[in-house]
This record gives structure tokens, C-alpha cells and sequence, in this order.
């Protein structure tokens, strides 16, 4: 596959032989005997640049540097063609060489800004950033506006979320060329993080000015107008981002995003399915599809989906706890109890994961489990008093009566309607459990009836209240 730096030496081959031919026919007749004369030399020059031209296109790196072991003594101290030399050496991963070619080329001419410039690009691809600062300054101490140091400066601050540092080397490197679209693009992109969304608006709209084909920028202007939750205009300016480039996992997760927020669910599946296939190891496209499902109750398709996110992502904790409510939905304890001991595992202190994980086993019919794996989670519990302990302790001992009793008073006079709710879910579980099915309706629609809840345990108490 051929290299950005490969797309650039073919058209410094071009216009190297571009300008030979231009220059030919600008020779007028009062020049025809002399041009004949040192028709040889910039015959050369030409004849070798379209050979060069010829090995890129056919897609030949090895080929074209190989040219340069049989060029023309005439040509070899070409500065033009020995920065393409250097350039196509960085492109094949030959640093070492590379390294000759512009040291030799930078002790000709020390204050050339394009060589050292390059010492820049070698130094990234050598992995060697004491190398790359000192060609930083090198150029900054010559030119302090050359776009090419302060936009790499830039990059590095964008890196560390330093947006504000980051866009003023931006601004700078701008002064050095209004038009250099990495600046500009590194401009709109850190005024985008730092919510100065004119400013933004701005650079984007320049680039798409400057180059019409730029898709990066579109899918930019699409974020912007997201902001203002003008999903309209923004899907506008995806949709032309995936015709320039069809292949970005990015535009096609923006793309579902703002279908959805349209409410065109079918569309925004097919985005994020686009996604998954154009990046099928990558966790996060099927977890906005997941969830996509979820909303419209395809329970067995988001499950797929979630399962499919702890494949890619096994740290993602957030799909544990959602593959564990699903599960438990479609009764596949098993399952749920897995996925919940997972979530607990990442987040001990969430008092709901060791009470739901005793429920499955119960459910599961593994109700022998339960007592030990509660002792384990009761002892990291110093208030024996408190209203988690006591439920725990419920679900250990599945009675008796007056712990029944005194923990159906401590719900009551629960002040914290997040902790009032949880529980009375679990109270209402442990009726279940227990085969009062009366009593278990009851506390299921209270938590049913609850406003705005933030907690898992309502879903499960809702599809019960549904089911009955």
C-alpha cells in the first residue's frame, strides 16, 4: 500500500518533470541553438523523474530508490531529487540510510528549512523525540512561524490535552501560512475541544475552501453542528465526509449517532453495522448498537451485541452490568450471575451487584452458593445496622420474620429515594424468592411508580409489573 510520503515524491516527480517541460516550451527561437546545446543535462533530469514516476505508480518503493544507485553522476547532486531519495528511504523504513542522505544533504546547505524539516519526519519514524525536539528548534531558531515545527508542536499538546497551548502553536504556525491546512485543521479541531465553535466553524469552512475533498473537515462541521443539536445539517456533513472517504470507522459511528438522535433507528443501525464490519475487533460500535436494540426492546439482538463488546473489550465495564440485565430478563441466571460478578469485580462498592448475584444463584437453583458468598461480601461491611448490611444479612438467612419486618420499617423511613428504591426492589425479590408473590408485586410497582430513577433495579422491577 503506498505511503502519504509515497503520493508526495510521485508528485515531486511530476512536477520535476513538469517544469523541464515547461521550461522547454518557453524557448523561443532566438534560443533554439542554445537550448540544443544543454538539451542534455535537464534531459537527464527529466528522463530520470519519470522513471522515478513510473516504479511509484506501479507501486514500487524498492525499485524507485534502487533508480538512484544507477542516476546520472550529473544528477547526483540534485538537492531536489536527493530530499525525494530521502523521502521514498523514510517511506520503505530504510532510517539508517535516510539518515546519510540528509546529513550530506543538510552539510551543503545548513539553513535549508525543508531538510531539516525532514529531519523532522525521519526523527517520527525512528521513534526518536530528542531528535525530533532538536529539529523543532533547529527550525523555530530560523523561522518561528514555520507551520511544519509548530504544528508538530501543536500535536504534541493536543496529545496531553493541553488544547489551549496546542492551539496557540496553531495560530502561530498560521501566521507563517494562512492556508496550511494541518494548521488550520489542528486550529478548528482544539477550538472545537475548547467549546469555540465559531472559531471552529471558521477554519473547517477554509480547509473545505481550500480543498473540497477534505472529509476529515466535513465530519468536523457535522460534529460542530451536533453541538448545537442541529442533527439535520450534521448528518448532512457526514453523509458528505462517507462519500469522500468510505472506509473511516469514525464517520460511520458519527453517522449512527446522529440518525438516532433524528429518530431514523434503521439508518443508524446500518451505520453502526457498517462500523463493525469496517473494524470488527473494535468494542464500541457494537455497544451503540447495543443499546440502539435495547431502546426498542430487541432484547436478544443487544445481547448478542453486549457479548460481542466484552469479546472486543473485556475491560468495559459498563457491558458487564448490561449483558447481566438482559440476561437476567431473558432468565438465563447463569449468564447474568456471570456478568454481574464481572461488573463486581470492577466496582465492589455497588451494593446492588452481590445482592443481584444472590438472587440468580437462588434463581439458578444453586441457593447452596449463597451463604458463602455472602460471608465474604457482609465482612467488607463495618455498620451491622445499617440498611445494605441488613439486606444482606436477609438474603444470607432468608429470614426470619423480624429481620423481615425491621428491614420493611428502615425502607420506609429511607430518606435517599436512589437507596429506598434499590431496596425496596430487593425486598420485593426476596418476596419473590420466597414465593409471596402478593407482597413481591407490591414493592415492585412502588419502585415502578418512581420518577426519573438511576438505577439498574428499576427495569427489572418495570418488565415484572408488565409481566404480571
Amino acid at each position: 500500500m503506498k505511503t502519504i510520503k509515497t503520493f508526495l515524491a510521485l508528485a515531486l516527480c511530476a512536477s520535476l518533470a513538469g517544469n523541464i517541460f515547461a521550461a522547454d516550451v518557453k524557448i523561443n527561437e532566438d534560443q533554439e541553438k542554445a537550448a540544443e546545446q544543454n538539451k542534455k543535462a535537464p534531459s537527464e533530469e527529466a528522463g530520470f523523474a519519470l522513471q522515478l514516476q513510473a516504479a511509484l505508480q506501479a507501486g514500487s518503493l524498492e525499485n524507485a530508490i534502487a533508480l538512484f544507485d544507477s542516476m546520472p553522476a550529473s544528477l547526483a547532486s540534485n538537492a531536489d531529487l536527493q530530499k525525494l531519495r530521502a523521502s521514498l528511504l523514510i517511506s520503505a523504513g530504510k532510517t539508517s540510510d535516510a539518515q546519510k542522505v540528509i546529513a550530506e544533504l543538510e552539510q551543503k546547505n545548513s539553513s535549508d528549512i525543508e531538510i531539516k524539516e525532514m529531519k523532522i519526519v525521519l526523527a517520527k519514524a525512528s521513534n526518536n523525540a530528542s531528535a525530533k525536539s532538536a529539529a523543532i528548534k533547529e527550525i523555530l531558531a530560523l523561522d518561528p512561524t514555520n507551520p511544519s515545527a509548530n504544528v508538530e508542536l501543536g500535536g504534541e499538546r493536543v496529545l496531553k490535552k493541553k488544547y489551549k497551548e496546542a492551539r496557540n502553536y496553531y495560530m502561530t504556525a498560521l501566521k507563517g501560512d494562512e492556508n496550511n491546512q494541518d494548521a488550520l485543521f489542528g486550529y478548528g479541531q482544539t477550538s472545537y475541544y475548547m467549546n469555540k465553535i465559531e472559531d471552529a466553524k471558521k477554519a473547517f469552512d477554509k480547509i473545505l475552501r481550500i480543498d473540497p475533498t477534505n472529509a476529515i473537515a466535513y465530519a468536523y462541521k457535522g460534529k460542530l453542528y451536533a453541538e448545537d443539536e442541529n442533527y439535520k445539517l450534521a448528518e448532512e456533513n457526514i453523509v458528505k465526509a462517507i462519500e469522500l472517504d468510505p472506509t473511516s470507522y469514525d464517520f460511520y459511528m458519527d453517522w449512527g449517532t446522529y440518525s438516532r438522535m433524528r429518530g431514523k433507528f434503521k439508518q443508524a443501525e446500518e451505520a453502526w453495522t457498517r462500523a463493525t464490519q469496517i473494524n470488527p475487533d473494535y468494542f464500541l460500535a457494537y455497544a451503540y448498537r447495543a443499546g440502539l436494540y435495547d431502546e426498542q426492546n430487541m432484547y436478544a439482538k443487544a445481547l448478542d451485541d453486549y457479548r460481542m463488546v466484552i469479546k472486543t473489550n473485556p475491560k468495559y465495564y459498563f457491558a458487564y452490568e448490561a449483558l447481566g440485565i438482559l440476561a437476567w430478563h431473558e432468565e438465563n441466571y447463569a449468564e447474568a450471575r456471570a456478568s454481574f460478578e464481572k461488573a463486581f469485580s470492577y466496582y465492589p462498592q455497588n451494593i446492588s451487584y452481590p445482592l443481584i448475584i444472590a438472587a440468580c444463584m437462588y434463581k439458578d437453583k444453586k441457593g447452596f452458593e449463597v451463604k458463602p458468598f455472602l460471608q465474604k461480601v457482609m465482612k467488607n461491611y463495618g455498620d451491622h445496622e445499617s440498611l445494605e448490611y441488613l439486606m444482606l444479612r436477609l438474603y444470607h438467612d432468608l429470614g426470619p420474620s423480624n429481620a423481615e419486618n425491621l428491614i420493611t420499617q428502615k425502607i420506609i423511613k429511607e430518606d435517599n429515594s436512589t437507596k429506598k428504591g434499590k431496596m425496596s426492589y430487593y425486598m420485593g425479590l426476596y418476596d419473590e424468592i420466597k414465593g409471596r408473590e402478593e407482597l413481591a408485586k407490591k414493592m415492585y410497582n412502588e419502585v415502578a411508580a418512581l420518577q426519573s430513577p438511576m438505577f439498574f433495579e428499576f427495569r427489572l422491577a418495570e418488565w415484572r409489573v408488565k409481566e404480571k
